[in-house]
């Protein structure tokens, strides 16, 4: 458990600013870049449906086409939050102590203070 660097308390939570953007960018990413999954699940449903005439053919397109678009979003939004985690712990002041609001990073400690010259 991580303690506040600045009031040394343990009543402190993680934002995670990054990993929600990440995995909702991820989402809509993997979801567009699925079009191709949708084109190709689309046409192994219908290939498949194919068997059960006409009717098994519209419903195995549909089937297949909603089942390559859904491992589209998956696979983004899995990327989308590693990517997100990463940059939450190691750019980002990802904790926040709930006692006196300051934030800081694991990594560092406490906020970086930037001299003014």
């Amino acid at each position: 458990m991580s303690q506040c660097p600045k009031c040394e308390s343990r009543n402190v939570d993680t934002r995670n600013y990054a990993k929600k953007a990440g995995g909702a960018i991820g989402v809509i990413a993997g979801g567009a870049g699925g079009a191709t999954a949708v084109l190709t699940g689309a046409e192994t449903g219908a290939a498949i449906g194919a068997f059960a005439g006409p009717a098994g053919l519209l419903v195995g397109g549909v089937a297949g086409a909603v089942v390559g678009a859904l491992f589209g979003a998956a696979a983004g939004c899995a990327t989308g939050v590693a990517v997100g985690r990463s940059i939450d712990e190691h750019v980002l002041d990802n904790y926040v102590c709930l006692s006196c609001g300051h934030t800081f990073s694991r990594n560092r400690g406490h906020k970086q203070e930037h001299e003014s010259f």
